[in-house]
């Protein structure tokens, strides 16, 4: 794992949280005095703004928005750029197919290897139609979990995944957390991180969000684990 990451998960540490890459020095400087990480997606500008902490996004999100398939090539030109950062991020998000199930699967699994030897941690990210028992030979400590999906698919399954997770005590991100309702709910899962847009869009949003990270929730499943 990365050394960020890997701390927090082995202590069972509070959430850590990852904001959508920003070229807005107040809201840099503002997540810096917070204590977050940057993430850095391969569908937007390609800099980590200095963070010693940050984590490397696929894309896939944009790419479903805009309607258009996973662009492979693109990501390619990502993973050169993503080994040859120092530090290297804390995990990266291997590709996936938002809402695509099996076929997503199948698309993260061709570049697990790949992946592995540029990160020190990948993220496999779950999509409707998948079940624990299909990621489970694949995961390890160096494999986690990415909830992504769609909206309604992850609230409903976020608590189920999360247990997943802590039986195997493998790592477990919560994508797409831009409100203080939803990072509850995903501390209450046992989240070991999560990521949002709206910390890096709006500052003032930043404190809201923050007093969810404070302290892991003693009845989430991480914890118990």
């Amino acid at each position: 794992m990365g050394s960020v990451a890997a701390v927090a998960f082995l202590a069972g540490a509070a959430v850590i949280g990852y904001a959508s890459r920003t070229g807005t020095k107040r809201n840099l400087a503002a997540l810096r005095r917070a204590g977050w990480g940057l993430l850095v997606s391969r569908a937007a500008e390609w800099r980590t703004e200095g963070f010693t902490r940050w984590a490397a996004d696929n894309g896939a999100w944009s790419d479903y928005q805009a309607q258009r398939d996973f662009d492979e090539d693109a990501y390619e030109r990502f993973l050169t750029w993503v080994e040859a950062q120092t530090p290297l991020p804390d995990w990266l998000v291997l590709p996936d197919v938002v809402a695509g199930g099996a076929a997503s699967l199948a698309l993260s699994t061709r570049y697990l290897n790949r992946c592995q030897a540029v990160a020190p941690m990948v993220l496999v990210a779950v999509q409707d139609g998948l079940e624990p028992a299909d990621v489970a030979p694949i995961v390890s400590s160096r494999v986690g979990i990415f909830l992504g999906g769609s909206t309604q698919w992850k609230l409903r399954r976020m608590i189920e995944w999360g247990a997943f997770c802590a039986e195997r005590r493998i790592y477990y991100h919560v994508a797409r957390v831009n409100t203080s309702k939803r990072m509850a709910l995903a501390q209450a899962a046992g989240a070991d991180s999560i990521d949002g847009s709206s910390a890096s869009r709006y500052a003032v949003t930043l404190p809201l969000l923050n007093n969810g990270l404070r302290q892991r929730d003693l009845f989430s499943e991480r914890a118990a684990a």
